[in-house]
């Protein structure tokens, strides 16, 4: 049932499509209703793509998103479609996963936020990127990504 403060949302609750092209505006947001309460949200994405821009080649990542909310939360679905409409974006692999940092962190502003982007090999090397807004709020529990290391048939 929405209210007079329930938010708009762009694209829950409503048929929506995959972006042509990655866009923060495609990001909603709701106010936090834990505003008061310092924790954590997790965001793990284990089948995000994009495009080598070199190659045109399919990348594949696991994205883990870790945040800690300050006056807002993202929604879902629009995070969902976000983080698709990179399915036919080019861009290496350090661009791709600071840019969502950076677009989630300009729309929440949390008082924390870290992402890591384990990318699975192409061409024999794993490309591991990590980014965070800064150092975690003292007192606040925050576990590992829990995304093990790249390993080879060794």
């Amino acid at each position: 049932m929405r209210t007079k403060s329930t938010p708009k949302f762009a694209h829950l609750g409503r048929p929506s499509s995959i972006p042509e092209a990655p866009d923060p505006k495609t990001l909603d947001r709701a106010p936090n209703p834990h505003s008061d309460t310092l924790y954590v949200t997790r965001f793990a994405a284990p089948e995000f793509t994009s495009v080598c821009p070199m190659t045109g080649q399919p990348d594949f990542a696991h994205l883990v998103i870790d945040y800690a909310p300050n006056k807002w939360i993202v929604e879902s679905k629009s995070l969902k479609l976000y983080l698709m409409s990179f399915r036919n974006h080019g861009a290496f692999h350090e661009d791709c996963t600071v840019r969502i940092g950076k677009d989630l962190a300009g729309l929440l502003k949390p008082h924390w936020l870290r992402i890591g982007g384990y990318w699975y090999p192409r061409g024999g090397i794993p490309i591991d990127v990590f980014w965070q807004t800064g150092a975690p709020p003292a007192g606040i529990w925050l576990p590992e990504q829990g995304v093990a290391p790249y390993r080879g048939r060794g």
